[in-house]
């Protein structure tokens, strides 16, 4: 452990009490500094090579979670290595963090965990990360299994989105709910159903309600209101250093909404 912090405490509760008493306390304070920095320093060891080897292996997770992986799992993960420009090593950690997802006994809570850490308070990041997760749910092209739901959505209440807010993204993809959901639409617990629907294949191509996260019904000023958020949200020049594979998920996310608001106002006829 390393007690710098003690050392210093003590050098300045001393030359500011001039007595043993305030060197104690001011080491004190220093030794409880120093662990709490290296404590949380720990926290962060999980992460701190990136966040390549936690999403493979949430994504084998999710390919396995109904109980088989598809040919088309497979192909989605190796595209998204293929677009994520992988070097040699990345990609045989990619590799490996997907077979361990894959497996039976895998726990796919501690890298729901480190993708949270990573991501952190940036909510310009969780989205692509949950993009990401949503193409292997609907891999299949049928509507995804109760199992991969559960895990999607365990992911997307750790990065703080909500269940609308997952709607909303999976719209993009070009699924609706069938029916409003009801229920909890907030930050609700990653078990309950929180009135969620299965989603179907949307031929029509996404909803540009769904796209926004609003009711049909909504006033021109919730609409707006929706889009100015969204757009502040998904615009790509907030994403800093993203990878470049998902700053391109970004700018494909905030096309889809600038055409869902376009869509809306060309239909209800205001500016």
């Amino acid at each position: 452990m390393n007690f710098t912090g003690l050392l210093i405490g003590a050098v300045v509760g001393m030359w500011l009490t001039h007595n043993l008493l305030g060197a104690l306390i001011g080491g004190m304070i220093g030794f409880m500094f120093d662990a709490s920095r290296q404590q949380s320093q720990r926290r962060r060891a999980p992460v701190q090579g990136g966040y390549v080897a936690p999403l493979f292996a949430l994504i084998g997770a999710v390919a396995k979670a109904d109980g088989r992986v598809s040919e088309a799992e497979i192909a989605i993960a190796e595209r998204l290595m293929a677009r994520m420009n992988l070097d040699q090593d990345d990609r045989a950690k990619a590799i490996d963090a997907f077979n361990e997802g894959k497996q039976p006994e895998f726990n796919a809570n501690e890298v729901i965990d480190q993708l949270r850490q990573w991501v952190g308070h940036r909510r310009d990041h969780a989205f692509p990360v949950i993009d990401v997760v949503i193409e292997t749910v609907l891999a299949e092209g049928s509507s995804p299994s109760p199992e991969k739901m559960a895990i999607l959505r365990q992911l997307a209440f750790a990065l703080r989105v909500s269940d609308m807010e997952l709607m909303a993204l999976m719209a993009m993809k070009g699924y609706a709910w069938n029916g409003q959901a009801g229920g909890n639409r907030g930050y609700g617990g990653p078990r309950g159903n929180g009135g969620y629907v299965p989603p179907q294949r949307n031929t029509q191509g996404p909803d540009p309600y769904a796209v926004l996260g609003i009711q049909r019904d909504s006033d021109e000023r919730a609409i707006k209101r929706a889009y100015r958020k969204l757009i502040s949200e998904h615009h790509p020049d907030r994403l800093g250093d993203l990878p470049e594979d998902m700053r391109r998920r970004a700018e494909s996310r905030a096309s889809e909404i600038n055409a869902a608001y376009e869509r809306i106002k060309s239909e209800r006829g205001f500016k």
